[in-house]
């Protein structure tokens, strides 16, 4: 039997079988295309989207026919929801966190609603990112689709209801909406006034790891699946990459090395210090075990590696490509081991905690006619884990330390770059054995939800693999001390100007 993990994100799906050990016996990967149909806009082609969905569940399940699919769970992307019929047909795109639509809407919110009783409620600040803005604007602007939506479903439970289960969110998911009351783990009626939005248009509400509902014969005959296979309810991409990880309990955090940097710290308890976490951007959301709780301390990451490649190795990496071989491996080799005077102030895109600028600008500095193409990576490496920094130091405020980071994602696989955050942070970085933790963190939710595991924790202790631990550097660390300083004093007259030009 096997265990299958699908994971949706904003630029791609993969779908991995899994043996209960952990090993990899088939999987298929699917790329599509962000849709930008006006300027601010950020859509998937739901339709586009879901037929490239199915081909990598159709590529997975055909060569797994010596190991059946015993049970299905499904990580995905958070904010964005789908419109789908009462008899699963999808009705319009997905409008990406990121579209600009809904920003007029955060006004509406915040005279309805106070920070620290949002905060009280959901666990989060206002922001146009959530699903509530986005309906919000969809009730007002295409009231023609709002009223023949029967379900508004979050990407995780568009994906299993189409295979044959309820319409569902789990509570990591329904987190990212701003609508959820993460204590009572419901629907909030004071939120969904104050948007105008009726609770039947929103999915039900299970734990992560309950059974949802089973593939149905159409399905598995189109899809290679097994008729009746259990659909098990996943969760947000984050959460999901934790349990992929073994991240379950208070002390560890995930570390997400993908497009972006992404540290989410476990607390065993809801953090009630309000006035904390908001002054710190911090938000507080269900783990995908349900018992525990978990932040997002983010920004850009492997974007701008990627920037970086494309803008300095163009060449080389269009020959790569062509002979099989990993520019980005090549790029990371040429790194300096000591710290270099080039200070990357990562605001090349809408940053993250703290400071949250929707339409900021980045920097290089530092440069001479001696810096080396070398020094420029190694100077973006530092200055993104820089940002993260602050926040991860500031923990202790609210009554969290991290000890011990769990890596993944694309990222995850160059050692220097691990060397590189363990010394900036000093905190020790263990890289996973299978860096696709969201599509494992899904199998294993799948083998609780369907009883093949007693627990989460005995879950990751039977498919989880630790590859290899880096420990800080302690001496290296103190020689990045006066780079912090330095990237702190550009950070601090970046935000000057943000103030000014905003205020103009």
């Amino acid at each position: 039997m096997s265990l299958l993990g699908i994971d949706i994100g904003t630029s791609g799906c993969k779908a991995i079988a899994f043996t209960v050990n952990g090993e990899a016996i088939a999987g298929s990967r699917v790329d599509y295309d962000v849709v930008v149909r006006e300027p601010g806009y950020a859509e998937l082609d739901t339709m586009d989207v879901w037929e490239k969905v199915q081909r990598s569940i159709s590529e997975t399940a055909r060569e797994t026919r010596n190991d059946p699919i015993e049970a299905i769970s499904i990580s995905s992307l958070g904010e964005a929801v789908v419109p789908v019929s009462k008899e699963r047909s999808i009705l319009g795109p997905s409008i990406l966190f990121i579209d600009r639509r809904g920003e007029e809407y955060v006004d509406v919110i915040n005279s309805a609603v106070s920070p620290s009783r949002l905060y009280k409620i959901t666990g989060n600040s206002v922001g146009s990112h959530y699903s509530l803005p986005k309906l919000m604007w969809i009730k007002e602007h295409e009231p023609d689709l709002y009223r023949r939506s029967d379900r508004f479903l979050l990407w995780g439970g568009f994906v299993a209801y189409m295979l044959g289960a309820a319409p569902t969110v789990d509570y990591s998911l329904a987190n990212r909406t701003l609508c959820f009351d993460i204590g009572r783990c419901d629907w909030s009626e004071e939120l969904l006034a104050v948007g105008g939005i009726e609770r039947r248009k929103l999915p039900e509400i299970s734990r992560s790891g309950t059974i949802i509902g089973n593939v149905s014969r159409d399905v598995a005959l189109k899809l290679n699946l097994p008729e009746g296979a259990t659909i098990v309810a996943g969760g947000h991409d984050q959460c999901v990459n934790a349990i992929g990880c073994g991240v379950l309990d208070g002390g560890q955090a995930m570390y997400g090395m993908g497009t972006f940097l992404t540290a989410a710290p476990v607390y065993n308890h809801r953090v009630e210090s309000t006035e904390a976490m908001l002054r710190l951007g911090l938000n507080t959301e269900h783990h995908t075990r349900a018992d525990r709780f978990v932040s997002f301390i983010y920004n850009q990451g492997g974007c701008l590696v990627k920037w970086y490649r494309d803008t300095f190795a163009a060449a080389e990496h269009r020959e790569d490509a062509l002979n099989g071989h990993d520019t980005y491996a090549r790029l990371f080799s040429e790194m300096p081991d000591h710290p270099v005077s080039v200070t990357a102030l990562p605001y090349f895109t809408g940053t993250g905690p703290p400071n949250f600028h929707p339409d900021p600008s980045g920097s290089i500095s530092g440069l001479q006619l001696t810096t080396s193409r070398a020094e420029i990576l190694k100077g973006i490496l530092q200055g993104i884990t820089f940002y993260l920094k602050k926040s991860i130091e500031a923990l202790p405020e609210v009554g969290a330390k991290i000890t011990e980071f769990r890596a993944v994602g694309g990222g995850s696989k160059s050692d220097a770059w691990l060397q590189v955050s363990a010394d900036i942070l000093n905190i020790p970085f263990t890289r996973a054995a299978v860096s696709e933790a969201g599509a494992l963190g899904a199998a294993i939710i799948s083998g609780v939800g369907s009883g093949l595991f007693a627990s989460f924790e005995d879950g990751v202790e039977n498919m989880v693999t630790l590859e290899r631990i880096f420990t800080p550097d302690s001496s290296r660390g103190d020689q990045y001390a006066p780079c912090y300083e330095r990237y702190l004093s550009m950070e601090e007259i970046a935000e000057e100007q943000f103030r000014t030009m905003k205020h103009r």
